[in-house]
């Protein structure tokens, strides 16, 4: 077998990396502490110095953390409302119960009953009349009927006595910042005397009307109902 000729093999030959035997290397470690570093090389500092401040690394601008907002827009317990919150509330309304008594009055001849007006103070015009029942406040130590007749007597001029009751309704509203609830003791008169004249600053007019008239001239729905579901109108 021939060997083969010196052409076959290249002039000169690379080691591979890490080449060198096993004594070079141990050399090579000796000469290398473990612990040293990279060196900077004044390449490198030049670099550094002449970086622009695009080159170099900015700290991210803190943003100051916000509050999560309430879950189903309700507000977190413990948080106050702020001046314009409470300014925005409507005041509260102090409810304020009344107790009064009054009702119809039959004249002598018993076809007509007694009723006041009022003028209305939405009417631009100041001349409608609002017409309803003559009635007032129970006083202390009254009863609902000494009330009535108390009552009758002084915004009307009439003397009156009771006859039978017809009945007691009430109903809200606002007077003076304030919501009223009012309760008031109705009952049927017989006229017994007196001059039929409208109490001062209290009532505008007073008058006798036909009894088949009364629910229609009554101004308020709720005397309305109460007149027409008592029957016979007759003492």
């Amino acid at each position: 077998m021939s060997s083969p000729s010196r052409e076959e093999y290249p002039a000169r030959m690379t080691p591979a990396p890490g080449a060198g035997g096993e004594a070079k290397r141990k050399k090579r470690r000796r000469r290398r502490p473990s612990s040293a570093r990279p060196a900077t090389t004044a390449s490198t500092l030049d670099s550094a110095a002449q970086a622009t401040p695009s080159d170099a690394a900015t700290p991210a601008a803190t943003t100051p953390a916000q509050p999560r907002p309430p879950k189903g827009g309700k507000p977190n317990r413990g948080t106050k409302p702020n001046k314009q919150q409470k300014q925005s509330r409507p005041p509260y309304a102090k409810r304020v119960d009344e107790v009064s008594a009054g009702g119809l009055v039959i004249d002598e001849s018993g076809k007509n009953g007694l009723l006041i007006g009022r003028r209305d103070l939405k009417d631009p015009t100041k001349e409608r009349l609002l017409w309803s029942l003559p009635k007032g406040h129970i006083e202390a130590g009254e009863t609902p009927e000494m009330a009535a007749i108390r009552e009758v007597a002084e915004e009307t001029g009439i003397n009156s006595e009771i006859s039978r009751a017809l009945g007691v309704i009430d109903f809200w509203f606002m007077a003076g910042g304030n919501r009223i609830h009012k309760t008031v003791h109705h009952f049927l008169f017989k006229e017994v005397g007196g001059t039929l004249q409208p109490q001062i600053e209290e009532v505008d007019e007073v008058g006798w009307f036909p009894l088949e008239d009364i629910v229609s001239m009554l101004a308020y729905p709720d005397e309305k109902k109460l007149i027409a579901k008592s029957g016979e109108l007759t003492v």
